[in-house]
């Protein structure tokens, strides 16, 4: 019989149970009990226990204005490793991937240690789903391997396609330092890790060469955009009564991305960007990205007078 890391565990000659936890070779594993010790067992002295823990369920895809509901602790939109403890084996955790994203991910996951590699899982995510991906003993942090995380991005939305997404994490004690939190989707306490904010920027040297060889015809010319931007959706899409909410949402954040980039190119002082009241949600997501953009100074309500609370101004360095 073949077993993976994670699998839940019964000793045939004795009573005990626990999780597998370690590969130590072709006819031994190392098997985590509820006691948190691990034990060296020969594969022939177990047999799988089906049906046991947390089994992942394929969810409806909520709208995305639920994203920010309580039930959901508010964790900003992106791609995390929620990692849970369990209930009975103490140092064994359990790893959830999360897509809290409006987009469907298809995912690759790999591991390496001292040149030995080994695929983990592989499969489809639907918006804000929660699967369970791996399991280790925590008190073999140090023994971890290094995962490699792949994601490919899919939007139904009207917005240029996303890079692939490659993110390679060696998980450290302080991944784990902080207070466990309850967890989104999941009736259990750990920790939240997100990974598509460790993604790296792979820039081709070669093409970025050329880049600075084109004649000026060649070059992109950047439109210089309004002082004034609009994000309502009517004012961007005539279509906009058959756009789903997140549809939505990823075109307005897409033509407010442009029009930044546009007024940094052409050297603004300052930028408003109407986004209205609403839930809030593209308000938040918009002070996300200023708070984070190098070259913005500061940025504020603009006029409540005009436009009460429903508009940002940008300034810029």
């Amino acid at each position: 019989m073949k077993f993976n890391l994670g699998d839940f565990v019964r000793f045939v000659d004795e009573k005990r149970e626990g999780y597998v936890t370690k590969i130590i070779d072709a006819q031994t594993l190392g098997v985590t009990d509820e006691d948190g010790f691990e034990i060296p067992v020969a594969i022939s002295n177990l047999t799988s226990v089906h049906g046991h823990g947390v089994v992942a369920k394929e969810q409806d895809a909520p709208k995305p204005i639920q994203v920010n509901v309580p039930s959901l602790n508010k964790i900003e939109n992106g791609i995390y490793v929620a990692v849970a403890a369990d209930g009975k084996a103490g140092s064994v955790v359990h790893f959830h991937l999360q897509n809290q994203t409006p987009n469907t991910l298809l995912i690759s996951l790999s591991s390496e240690r001292k040149e030995k590699y080994a695929g983990i899982y592989h499969g489809i995510m639907q918006s804000f789903q929660s699967i369970l991906i791996h399991s280790a003993s925590l008190s073999e942090l140090d023994i971890w391997p290094e995962f490699t995380f792949q994601f490919l991005v899919f939007s139904k939305a009207d917005v240029k396609p996303l890079e692939p997404l490659v993110i390679i994490k060696k998980f450290r004690a302080k991944d784990f330092s902080s207070e466990q939190r309850d967890l989104p989707n999941l009736k259990q306490k750990g920790w939240l890790i997100r990974l598509d904010e460790l993604a790296s920027v792979n820039i081709d040297p070669q093409k970025l060469k050329e880049s600075f060889f084109k004649s000026p015809s060649e070059k992109r010319v950047v439109d210089v955009p309004n002082q004034e931007i609009d994000l309502h959706i009517e004012k961007l899409r005539d279509d906009h009564h058959f756009l789903a909410p997140d549809e939505i949402l990823q075109i307005q954040l897409s033509h407010f991305q442009n029009a930044l980039d546009a007024a940094i190119v052409h050297h603004f002082d300052k930028m408003i960007f109407i986004h209205g009241l609403g839930n809030g949600t593209l308000r938040d997501k918009i002070h996300k990205l200023i708070s984070k953009n190098p070259h913005i100074k500061t940025y504020m309500d603009a006029r409540k007078e005009k436009f009460g609370y429903g508009a940002t101004e940008v300034v810029f360095k």
